[in-house]
Parts: structure tokens; sequence; C-alpha cells
């Protein structure tokens, strides 16, 4: 009896140990559970491929975290080794990191007096980009740097738009666009060019098939539905030309402000007296450009008005809460604070002519100019950024498009692939 109860107290006894031994064993296999941390300071050696690797990344149905002002706007991903070969394939820099770790950054971020946060990510948004079919290499940026980023999109126009497919995406990008029917205005430099009466050719027979006598017509058309688009929960991204005009379509509606070159009849001697800028998104008390040769829109713009030496042209980022105002502190994460300026058909906005509503996220104090901005409608966000391409200051009609081999880690190219992953991430609204 004795003999038996000794065996009793030793299986006991080991069955202890082993609840022991298991437990230190799950501790131990916890706090080796691997992260991987993609930097987005100075440590990465493609900030641009970074992005095209969250959102390869969220396509596959994995979260990513995004890590709001900590070292650049870092991306925290749980551990495959078939995220770790593919950073390694595409030259994105990555950091292994255990649980421990990534539970010490999350705890220091999550601190009240931190100026950082963290956002989670889990569906890769669906990204359309409006563009003619005839389309030149020099027109575009963002197909330039979605293409190097390996993050994928769809082309679509006038038709698709107001065909009501906007709905199928999240994310919509303006192509350099002219939306007051007046083709960009290079009537005066480029009317015999094959390529600018390819453009003409293009509007004009496809507003007929639509149902417009004019393409003005058809250009405000597509600008109320992309407002339409916002509203119920769409996210909307433009630069240069597609901006202001976007704004200046809106405050035209009823108004030719077109000459006859552009749509056969005279535009309205008293437009700039009739515009009602009720509708826009971002500008107001602006005046439409009356001459027709005149490579200018309106007075929203400081291209041809600016005194800014090349040297000197650069604007400054805000800093925003993270915790506090989560979407313009994601629109603005980046190595730098200070980005290189860039020229365009539509470089920057005065300031004055800037809604009072409407956010400034850069700007150039010194020369009163709001270079990226931001705004709600609906339920749908909005940003506007002045500019063509962010790697070539001046970027001519018919130079060749910017190879982006050469500039991996653009800060002006990053403002463009923060609004790419805004829309996965667009959870909070800011509280300010």
């Amino acid at each position: 009896m004795v003999h038996q109860n000794r065996m009793i107290f030793l299986s006991n006894g080991w069955k202890k140990c082993l609840l022991i031994l298991s437990f230190f064993f799950f501790l131990i296999q916890s706090s080796l559970a691997v992260y991987l941390l993609v930097p987005m300071d100075g440590e990465q050696k493609n900030h641009l491929k970074a992005y095209g690797m969250a959102y390869w990344t969220l396509e596959q149905a994995i979260e990513v975290k995004w890590l709001l002002n900590y070292r650049g706007g870092s991306f925290l991903i749980p551990y495959y080794a078939e995220i770790e070969n593919e950073c390694l394939v595409r030259g994105v820099s990555v950091e292994k990191i255990a649980d421990v770790q990534s539970q010490s950054i999350l705890a220091e971020i999550a601190r009240p007096e931190v100026n950082q946060d963290a956002i989670s990510m889990q569906k890769a948004p669906k990204v359309a980009v409006y563009s003619p079919p005839n389309k030149q290499p020099w027109d575009d940026a963002v197909t330039l740097v979605l293409t190097y980023a390996e993050i994928p999109y769809t082309i679509i126009y006038d038709e698709e738009i107001l065909t009501d497919q906007l709905s199928e995406y999240d994310w919509l990008h303006l192509h350099h666009e002219d939306f007051t029917g007046q083709f960009g205005k290079f009537f005066r430099s480029y009317q015999h060019m094959p390529w600018y009466q390819e453009e003409v050719n293009t509007n004009k027979t496809l507003a007929e098939r639509m149902g417009f006598a004019k393409v003005s017509e058809m250009k405000l058309a597509v600008t109320q539905e992309i407002q339409r688009y916002i509203a119920r929960g769409g996210f909307l991204f433009a630069m240069c030309a597609a901006t202001d005009t976007y704004d200046i379509a809106l405050a035209a509606d009823g108004v030719d402000i077109c000459e006859s070159m552009f749509d056969g009849d005279p535009a309205d001697p008293h437009m700039n007296e009739k515009l009602n800028f009720e509708h826009t998104l971002a500008f107001h008390d602006f005046r439409v450009t009356k001459d027709p040769f005149e490579y200018e829109f309106s007075n929203i713009d400081v291209s041809t008005s600016r005194q800014v030496p090349q040297n000197q042209d650069y604007f400054t980022l805000f800093d925003f809460s993270a915790k506090w105002d989560p979407v313009p502190t994601m629109l603005t994460q980046n190595h730098q604070r200070i980005i290189k300026g860039f020229m365009g058909q539509t470089t920057a906005y005065k300031q004055h002519l800037v809604k009072p509503n409407v956010l400034v996220m850069g700007e150039n104090k010194g020369a009163g100019e709001a270079r990226y901005i931001h705004g709600e409608v609906g339920q749908g966000f909005w940003t506007f950024y002045g500019g063509h391409d962010p790697e070539d200051y001046r970027h001519l009609v018919g130079d060749p498009p910017t190879d982006l081999n050469l500039h991996p880690n653009s800060p002006g190219y990053r403002l463009i692939l923060n609004n790419i992953l805004f829309p996965a991430a667009k959870k909070k609204k800011q509280k300010t």
C-alpha cells in the first residue's frame, strides 16, 4: 500500500514537472514568435517598393499595422517566409523582430504622451486611375509610381464613370486632366501636333457618343459623378491641372467659359461674375482666365506669378497628432518633413483662395503657397497635390518619363503612396 501511494506521488510529481516545463516552453515559444518590421526611416533602401510590399501583403489577407510617426511610418507584419522572400526579391529592407519586441514597440506607441499610433490595415483597396486611351508617357506621375511599386490598378475614363462603374473602386486618381473642356489650353503651342489633335478628337467623339453637345458638358457631368462617389465613401486623389480644373468645372456649371476654338461658340464675357463656389471641393473666390491662348486656367495656380528660385523651392509638411488626427497623419508619413518642390501646369495654390474648411498639409509659407491639401465630402475624402512630377522639376511636354529606379527613396513620391494605402486604414476620422 505504501509502495502504491509512493508510485502515485511520483506520477503526480512528474505530471506537475511536465506541466511546468510545458508552460515555460510556451513562454519561450511566444517570446520567439517573429514579426517583420519594414522600416520607413533612413534605414529603408527602397521606400517606394515598401508600399508595394504592404499592399501585396494585404492582398494575401494578412494584416499590416501602419506605425504612424514611428521610424518614418513603418509597417509591422506577422512573419511569413513568403513575405520575407518577397521583400528580398523587391529590394525592400526588413527587420525580423521577436513578439516581445513588437509588443514593446506597440506599448510605447500606445502611451498617451507619445505622438504615434498603430493603425490596422486588413484589405487592399481597389485602385482606379482616370486616364485617356491616348495617354502620353510624360503624363502621369501616379501611374509611374504605381507601376514601380507593383501596385495593381485599373484604367477608367469618362465612359466608365458616366455608366456608374466608380462604385467598384475604393480609390480614384485623376490623370493630368483638364475638366474645363479646353483640352489643357494647349491650343496655342500644340494645335498642329498629332497627339493634341488625337486628344481633341477622342474627347469630342466620346462626348457625342455619350449624348453631350460639348466636351465641357461631359467633363462637368464627370466631376459631378465623382462628387457623388466621394460623398458615398470613396477616396479621390488628384495632381497638377486635375485639381484646379476640377473645381473650376464645378463652379462654372451653367456658364460657358470655353472660347470658340474649343467648343464652337464664344465664351460668356461675364463668366467670372457667374461662378458658384458652393459645390467646389477646395477653392473659392477665384477668377477664370479668359484668354484662350494663355497657358493658365485661373488665378488659383501660382505657376506664372511665383518668385521662387529652384534652389529655394521647398515645402514643409505639417505635423499632426497621430492619436487625434490619424487621417492627415497617415497622409503625411515621410522620412523627411521638408520636401523638394516641383513645377506643373498647376504647381501650387494661392492660400487665400483655399476654402477655410480645407486642411493644408504642406505649404511654402513664405511664398503664400498651399501645396498639399485635404478635405471631406459626406462619407468620403479627397486630396489635392500640386505639381506634376516630384522628381522632375519642370517636366515639359515631350520629356521622357522619370526612371524611378533612380529615386527609390523619393519623399515627394511617398506622399502619393500614402494616399494609396489610406483607404485600407480609414477607420478613424480626424477629431479636430
